[in-house]
């Protein structure tokens, strides 16, 4: 098991593919984009595929979610997730995706294993998505959402960070939206995690804001704290039901003493949280041809030394990552 000092084990590994992305979000990355990782540095299909096998046969992973950068750049991710579909025990599986490829991919994916995604979109208007993302794909992460439901690949959620001037005001819009469609819609509260370190906390939408805003048009019941678990997302019953929205107040209401996540960044480092200053180094030992149980055992070693929580709560005392989210996977 990947367990810690505070009693806490990790079975949720978020895996990045890649660092690199189609989209250029003001929350994320500069205009210009970063300075990519070469391919030597990034792993390989074999090694990513090998490091989920530990993680789900020795050390007692059952969720695996691919993230990036934009996992969907990835050229063999149809064929990772199709090796990892055969793994015993077989890890349920996801992908958190801007959405732009999803329609001409969802369905392989679906076929390959994958169970569910998890989409970013912060705004329905057409002319806002430019602004926030530097490009003009809007139209594309909407078909992808639509391809993804279509193809089975759910519950399609979709991750919407608010930020004021820009859509602060859309809360209630993207709910209506996104109940008609059947999609589950959560609200993340802006991190600092973008490459210009431009995040300031006093101009952030808070998870307060958001709920005060939802409930100017819809009745919300708070779900029980017993069947969110270690989940990040706080869920609000809509109007009676079926439907839910979920907030993650990653910032205002840490939930780390809850956390079950281990990281693999695209060049193969253990991270222990997002805000995390270190890093463990698994790519390493892969290529010296370590075995199976020696990679786990650094892994358990990294998972040990995990923090009791980001530092989020402390304004005085947090240290902002020195690698953009692009790199360390969302």
């Amino acid at each position: 098991m990947l367990v810690d000092t505070f009693g806490r084990v990790a079975t949720d590994l978020r895996v990045s593919l890649t660092d690199r992305c189609n989209l250029r979000c003001t929350y994320c990355m500069p205009e210009e984009g970063l300075q990519w990782l070469t391919k030597s540095d990034l792993l390989s299909d074999d090694e990513i595929v090998r490091l989920i096998r530990i993680a789900v046969t020795r050390l007692g992973i059952k969720e695996v979610r691919f993230t990036g950068g934009e996992p969907l750049l990835r050229p063999g991710l149809v064929g990772i997730v199709e090796r990892c579909a055969a793994l015993e025990p077989r890890p349920r599986m996801s992908l958190t995706t801007n959405g732009i490829g999803l329609k001409r991919t969802a369905a392989a994916l679906r076929e390959a294993g994958l169970d569910r995604v998890n989409v970013s979109l912060d705004t329905l208007r057409p002319d806002v998505f430019k602004t926030l993302t530097r490009r003009d794909r809007h139209r594309d992460v909407l078909d992808g959402l639509s391809a993804a439901h279509d193809a089975g690949l759910t519950p399609v959620k979709v991750n919407t960070v608010l930020m004021p001037g820009l859509n602060g005001d859309e809360a209630p819009e993207l709910l209506a939206w996104a109940v008609e469609r059947g999609y589950e819609l959560r609200f993340i509260e802006q991190m600092p995690l973008d490459a210009q370190h431009g995040w300031k906390r006093d101009d952030m939408i808070t998870a307060g804001d958001v709920l005060d805003s939802l409930r100017t048009r819809f009745a919300l019941t708070e779900e029980d704290d017993a069947v969110r678990g270690s989940a990040p997302a706080e869920r609000w019953v809509v109007d009676g039901g079926p439907h839910r929205v979920g907030v993650i107040a990653s910032v205002t209401r840490p939930f780390c003493q809850a956390c079950d996540r281990t990281r693999l960044t695209a060049d193969g480092q253990v991270r222990t949280c997002l805000f995390a200053q270190e890093e463990t180094d698994l790519r390493g030992a892969l290529r010296s041809d370590a075995p199976d149980e020696e990679i786990a055992a650094l892994w358990k070693t990294a998972m040990w030394g995990k923090k009791a929580g980001s530092g989020l709560d402390d304004p005085s005392a947090f240290l902002q990552p020195d690698r953009p989210m692009s790199a360390i996977g969302g």
